[in-house]
């Protein structure tokens, strides 16, 4: 799991990367303890995906600096 710096504000968003490559928005809007949690969860799981969180960011698509 990739960690992002803590930020007092702003929202964060969890996401998965399949097998393939693809990346997907699992979750968003959310604070940084429960989109850590999440991602925790998931990748608990023992699935292949690749779960990390990252800073909702306005204007920029999920995956994208």
């Amino acid at each position: 799991m990739t960690v992002v710096p803590e930020t007092s504000a702003g929202s964060w968003r969890v996401m998965r990367q399949d097998d393939n490559g693809n990346r997907f928005l699992v979750a968003a809007g959310l604070l940084r303890a429960e989109a850590d949690a999440l991602a925790a969860t998931f990748e608990a799981r023992g699935h292949k995906q690749l779960y990390w969180v990252e800073a909702d960011r306005p204007g920029h698509p999920p995956g994208t600096p």
